[in-house]
């Protein structure tokens, strides 16, 4: 269901993507701080999934509120003539880079107890082995 899904919206962004008039430099500012706010949210949602606690509630309500926040932050800083969607930036990628780790952390330990797993058959594939022709010499004296 999730895998539809996935295809889904990258087949609707692409068919938007192709067909959407390019976005003006006026508005680049808004759209680059709506997408790291976007980005935010989805580190935070792959976390949250593989920490087992993920709620599409929560994941929605914050996707479109950050994005929502930041662009505001980035107007209200332009009518400020003060660069307040730094801060946002600071904020946002920090929060990746944290969720990111926990990402990371979470495949590196399932990595390393599948290599224990496997290290574990190895040498009890071995030990069977070593048992095995200790028997058949004993057979053969």
């Amino acid at each position: 269901m999730i895998f539809i899904a996935i295809v889904l919206g990258c087949i609707i962004g692409a068919l938007i993507g192709i067909n959407a008039p390019i976005i003006p430099y006026t508005y680049s500012g808004y759209l680059a701080i709506a997408i790291i706010a976007a980005l935010d949210s989805v580190f935070g949602g792959i976390a949250s999934t593989l920490k087992k606690n993920f709620d599409l509630k929560i994941f929605v309500s914050g996707f479109f509120g950050n994005a929502i926040l930041s662009i505001l932050l980035t107007y209200l800083g332009q009518r400020l003539n003060v660069d307040i969607y730094l801060a946002a930036i600071v904020v946002f990628v920090g929060r990746m880079f944290n969720n990111l780790a926990i990402i990371r952390r979470y495949y590196l330990e399932k990595f390393v107890k599948y290599r224990k797993i496997q290290k574990e058959k190895i040498v009890e594939y071995e030990g069977k082995n070593q048992s095995e022709n200790a028997q058949k010499k004993e057979i053969k004296k």
